[in-house]
Order: structure tokens, then sequence, then C-alpha cells
């Protein structure tokens, strides 16, 4: 009975127009998904809503409302009557807006003072405005020149719909005549996440037009000593049209992390075209097509299905990540890689066989001819590779030794690299958008809150309201970053001439003089309220201190018996991002490494399965030293670099493997069949590394922090599993043959030439 790879190999000889015809049908279901690609950014590509703390924060946005859109206004004076009688019109027409709830800014503040309309004169205006609090004169009216109108959306709004309210107050905006000399910007977290979402867009497309294009050059350099050099950047094209499409139909939105999938999936997909072309351009050279065909086939195709498998693995552990576009990031890949492997499977025989292919050499030279006058760089470099390998397996332990000391340290160094989640670090630091929101917060302090949803039989009762109020003051008193705190008890005050009720009854006849969206803003029913804590602009690691100090003391402050209070907001969500990072990049990376090694162990049977294993752990503690002596953070991006360290180099050193075995099943002895499995498997890593290397070099140029640091570790690592693969996988391959009695050295044994 024919293995599945056997059965392949006589199809696509035999059959050949029919397979091309399946692989066209595949092609044009993923050109139907890649229109259903959608795009996503804000609250849920950081948080899982299926977990307490995500349906917590999806549950306050939805009951109490989401984050405000600011209204910037600049002029050389913006108390002057034909200036506020332009923004009180302007807010007229946005309340008219749908989903918006209300609209406010120091008109309303002059407005109420004087009897419900504006003044006519700068005078009277000038003289309201000193009269009112200063602290609220502040934030709505930071300087003559500048301005704020905040809206406040209706609550349970998703984010694409505030897209759409965001192009509605554009539109107002620029049709609204503004007097000259004002200027009007539309501004906040909202606005912030809608251009970062349209920017991530643009931005993969370039990123991706880049890769290719670097590619085509990579391969041109690399590879331009097999026919039809550039077969393999076909290869990976469709891979990626049917990535993109599989995308589509699976539901999986593209973010700021899954970007960043898709230079990595032209690197690794584009290896497993160049190594089936290298083996066909190989075999072609001594039989015929269909010989080629079926021997590329079945001996190439398992071998890169193995190391596909265990890259594929490595994927996988991300799917394990709490953060929900880390975890995307992984599904893209794991889908990406198993898309160009089949692709090329397919895609290098059914073009062979189509266009007749011939190779540029006829005769192919062996491990031990002499070099030919004029012989390719290439064909220098295989040779290179074959000495170096031969001279690390007989000289193993100090290689060993060597680079075991470096990565040891760069284990160290790894605890000390810092961790961000700040998402405003991550993208153009010129982006428009930003600009507008650092104006506001250094005016306002920041734009979000950190809220505290408080449960109980009854939020209303005196005792609760009580402690509600306490706790308000107890954290302004304490904490230098908090600047306010409202909250039912805060509105009581208000509606009650500043004093709190004793009793239930007074609490009710106040309620009752409340306006409904008023009360509605910090009241669920009688049993959840919220607080929510006003504070200054901060770094997200002071942030995260903040909200770890008031949740000690939440439980020092000792609520009434049946009290529960739980932080969420975005701060919190950033917060708790960081500490994801922190634990979730170690437990991906040591979950990646076992699901490797039971594989490997699975599929070979035998200790020496372990071998693959061993330079990538060496490759990850390097990538740790490189992160430190960078200056690099974790970010969710960055998070993922040792898992995905694990499912790109286990495919050089599987492969690798893989032809030292078979070689081995050949006849040849130890040194030589390392010999040979180095030269003819490490040229071809090397040039599809290389050609990853310039696909990855495409993240470099991001004009998103988050991703051009990514790009710069990736190219790094890519360098460094290429090391592992030639230089370390030798020696360990070494030391494991000889472990197992099957290293016999004979005495003529010599480097071949």
């Amino acid at each position: 009975m024919k293995n599945p790879y056997e059965w392949l190999a006589a199809a696509i000889n035999n059959r050949t127009w029919a397979v091309a015809g399946v692989a066209v049908a595949v092609f044009i279901l993923a050109l139907l998904g890649l229109s259903m690609v959608t795009m996503q950014t804000g609250d849920d590509t950081y948080i899982d809503k299926n977990t307490p703390r995500g349906a917590l924060l999806a549950h306050y946005k939805e009951t109490y409302g989401s984050d405000a859109i600011m209204i910037i206004y600049e002029a050389d004076s913006v108390r002057s009557p034909d200036v506020l009688t332009y923004i009180d019109n302007l807010q007229e027409d946005l309340r008219n807006e749908r989903y918006v709830d209300t609209v406010s800014g120091v008109v309303d503040l002059v407005k109420q003072a004087n009897g419900g309309t504006l003044p006519s004169s700068t005078a009277e205006i000038n003289a309201i405005i000193e009269m009112a609090p200063s602290e609220t004169v502040e934030k709505m009216l930071p300087s003559d020149m500048m301005t704020i109108s905040v809206i406040a959306l209706e609550p349970g709004v998703s984010t694409q719909v505030q897209g759409q309210v965001i192009e509605n107050i554009k539109t107002i905006v620029s049709i609204s005549d503004p007097p000259p000399g004002v200027s009007v910007t539309v501004s906040g977290t909202p606005a912030f996440s809608k251009e970062m979402g349209e920017a991530i867009g643009s931005e993969t497309g370039m990123l991706i037009l880049v890769a290719m294009i670097l590619m085509v050059l990579a391969v041109m350099l690399l590879f331009s000593h097999v026919r039809y050099p550039l077969l393999p950047v076909g290869v990976v094209a469709v891979g990626l049209i049917m990535t993109f499409g599989f995308m589509g139909l699976f539901g999986i939105p593209l973010s700021m992390v899954v970007v960043g999938a898709f230079p990595v999936l032209i690197g690794i997909g584009i290896d497993y075209a160049i190594q089936l072309h290298a083996r066909f351009d190989e075999e072609i050279q001594r039989g015929t097509i269909p010989e080629a065909v079926w021997a590329t086939v079945t001996n190439m195709g398992p071998s890169i299905l193995i190391a596909m498998s265990a890259t594929a693995l490595g994927f996988i552990a991300m799917f394990f990540a709490p953060v929900p576009m880390v975890a995307d990031f992984g599904t893209v890949c794991t889908i990406g890689v198993v898309s160009c492997y089949i692709a090329a499977l397919i895609i290098v025989p059914v073009f062979a066989i189509i266009t007749r292919y011939r190779p540029k050499n006829e005769k192919a030279p062996t491990a031990t001819s002499a070099p030919a006058s004029g012989e390719s760089f290439m064909k220098r470099y295989d040779r290179l590779l074959g000495r170096i390998a031969y001279t690390v397996a007989k000289h193993p332990i100090p290689v060993i030794m060597l680079f075991a000391v470096v990565a040891a340290g760069g284990f160290y160094l790894d605890e000390k690299v810092p961790v961000s989640a700040d998402e405003k670090t991550f993208v153009p630091d010129d982006m428009p958008a930003l600009r507008s929101l650092e104006k506001i917060t250094r005016v306002m302090g920041s734009t979000s809150t950190i809220p505290i949803v408080v449960t109980a039989d009854d939020v209303l009762s005196p005792e609760t309201l009580a402690w509600i109020d306490q706790f308000g003051v107890y954290e302004q008193e304490h904490n230098d970053k908090i600047t306010g705190v409202t909250s039912i008890a805060t509105l009581i005050r208000q509606y009650n001439n500043g004093v709190l009720p004793s009793t239930e009854r007074e609490v009710d006849d106040v309620i009752a003089r409340i306006p409904e969206n008023t009360l509605a803003r910090y009241l669920n029913g009688n049993m959840e309220t919220v607080l929510e804590f006003s504070t200054v602009q901060m770094e997200m690691s002071v942030a995260r201190d903040l909200v770890g100090r008031i949740q000690d003391d939440v439980a020092w402050n000792n609520p009434p018996a049946g009290v529960t209070a739980k932080i969420t907001g975005s701060m919190e969500m950033f917060a708790a991002v960081m500490d994801d990072i922190e634990e979730s990049k170690t437990y991906m990376t040591v979950l990646g490494f076992a699901f490797i090694l039971g594989f490997l162990i699975l599929v070979y049977r035998k200790f020496s399965a372990i071998s693959p294993v061993i330079p990538i752990v060496f490759i990850v503690g390097w990538n740790g030293a490189i992160m430190y002596l960078l200056g690099l953070d974790y970010t969710p991006l960055t998070a993922v670099l040792g898992s995905m360290t694990i499912g790109v180099a286990s495919e050089y050193t599987i492969l690798i493997m893989e032809r030292c075995e078979e070689e081995l099943a050949r006849g040849a002895e130890f040194l030589d069949a390392v010999q040979i499995a180095v030269q003819k498997i490490g040229t071809a890593i090397t040039a599809s590394g290389m050609t990853t290397v310039f696909g990855f070099s495409a993240l470099t140029i991001s004009t998103f922090n988050i991703i051009s640091n990514f790009g710069i570790v990736t190219v790094i690592t890519v360098g460094f599993s290429l090391m592992g693969a030639i230089v370390v996988m030798p020696a360990i391959l070494s030391l494991m043959y000889r472990f197992s009695g099957r290293s016999h050295i004979p005495v003529n044994a010599g480097i071949a030439e």
C-alpha cells in the first residue's frame, strides 16, 4: 500500500492537470475569503471577553459608557464671543448625532451662569469664567488659546460604531465654517484607535510588498544557480493569499500584532519552496522528470512535513497566550505554514512537469569532486560548509561549551528585559491622533479613568454609600496620582447640598431628584454602582503600580459585609497585559519546547530525537541577550519571540538531522554523513534563511515601533537559527551518534574536497 507521498507523487506524474485543477479551485476559494478579512483594534485585541476580567470590562463599557471623544478648538482667543458662539452651534449639531449621549464644554458653563444665553462681550465672558471653580476651568479652558468639548457616547457602543460616529463628527466639523483663525481637531482615545487601525491596514500592504521585493532580490542573489529561481517567490505569494483567505473564512481579524505574521510567513514559506526546488534540481541532474518528482516528493515531503509540524507546534504554543492578538498571531502563523507547505509540495513538481524542467548544469558535482574552474559562489560556499561541519563534528565539546555559556548568560539577562504594554508607545511618534491626544493629556491628565465596580444587595443603603464616599476620599488623600473621584455618593452629595443622607428614605428622596440620564452614568439598578478615579498622565509601569495599590486599598478599607469592589477599565487592562506578557512569554516558550520534544520522540522513538531541540535552547538564550543589549522591551509582539524561534529554528535543525539519517542509511560513514547533510541542507537553508532575513527586514522599516523592533530581533534570530543549525547541530549530532555507538570513524577518513 502506497504512503500518502507516494500516492501524491504518482498523481502528479500521471494526472498533472487534474492536480493543478484542484489546486486552482482551492486558490479561488481563498480569494473569496480574502474579501472577508476584517481589521480589529481596541480592547478586544488585548483581553478575552470570555475571561472574568474581560467580561467585567465589557460589562462596564456597555453599562456605564465608553471612552469620550474630544474636540480641540485653538485660536488667538477662544474666549471671544464669535468663537464661543461657533462652539455652541457646533455642540448643538453634535448633540443631534446618533449615539451621542452628552456634549459639554466651556460654553455650557458660561451659559449656565448667564441665564442660558451666551454674553455678547468678552468682558462679561471673562467675568463669568473668573468666578467659576478653577479646577473646572483648567480642564475646559487650559489657556486663552485652547478649549475642549467632551462628547460622551451612549453606553454599549461598539468600536465599529465609534468609528462611524467619529467620521460623522469629522464631517460635521468640516462643514461647520469656523471663524477665521480657528482650528478644530477631533481627538480622544476612540479617534486614536480608529486612526491606528487605518494605519495598520495601509502598513500591512506596504510591509508585504517590501518583503516580497526584498525576497525577490535575495532569491536572485542566492538561488540563481538553479533554473526558474523566482519559482519559490510565486509559491509564497500563493501561500500568503491562501492564509489571508482562510483568515477571512475563519473570522480571524487583522490586528497590530497579526500584521507581523506575514513577513514571518514569507520567510518560512520561502524555505519550504527553496528546499523542494533545490532537491528537485539535485534529482533532475541524475534522472528523468518523473523520477525527480518521485524522489523529491517522497523524500523531502515527509522531512519537510516533520519540520513544518515542529514549526507549527511552536506557533500552536501561542494559542494558550492570555492576550488575544498573540493567540491570533499563533493561529495565523499555523495556518500560514501549512498553506505554504501544501503550496510548495504541489506547485514545485507540477510546475516542473508543465514546463519540462531542465537543470542549468547537466552534471552535478559530488561531495568528493574537485572544484571546477570558475565555479559559482554557492558551490564554494557549499564546500566551506562541509569543512566546517566536518571539523565541528570531529571536535564537538569545545563548540557546545562555548555556545552553552553564551546561552546561559542570555537567559540571565532576559530576566532584566523590561515589559511594555502602553499602546501609545507602539505607534508612530508623528501620528496626528497621538499628538492631539498628548495635547489633551497634558492639559486634562489621563483621558482614561480607573473605574471600580461595586456590587451589593443594596448599593444605595446608607452604610454602603458611606463606604463608597469614604473610600473615594481615602484614595484622593493617599495617592498623589489621583486627581478626583466621581461616584453615586458624590452625585447624591451634589443634589443634597453637599451632605450624604443618613437614612434610606432620605436617599430615595435625593435619588428621585437626580435626572435619569445622569443617574444611569453611575448606577445600574440597586445592586451595582461605579466609582471613577481620574488621574494624572503617567507611564504605564507607574499606572500598573497604581492599579495594584488601589486593589490593596480596597481590601484595607474593609468593605461592608456583602459588598464587593473590582477594578476595571482600560488602565487596569493594560496593567494586566504587562503581567500577562511577563508570565506568558516564558510559558509559551516552555510549552513550545514541550510540544516539539514530545512530537520528535513520538516520530523517531529514540533518545537522539532530542538533538534538534538542543541548539534551539541555545538560540532562545542568545535572543534574551540581544533583547537586553539592544535595549528593547517585551511587547505583545516580541513576547512571541521564544516560541517563534522554536518554530523557525526547529525546521533547520530537523532537516539537517533528517538528511544525515538519509545518508547513513545509504551506507555513508558518520562524519561523511554529517558533512554531506550540512553541505546539501546547509546551502539550501542558508539561501532560504537569508531570504527569510530579507523578508523579516521589511518589518524594520515599519513606522510602528512595536513592529520595527520585532523586525530587528527576528532578523538577528534567523541568523542565530542558521548558526545553530550549521555550527551547533553537527556538534550535537556528533555527541548523540557517539553516545549511540554509530559514529565509527575509519582511519583514512578525511575532509571531502
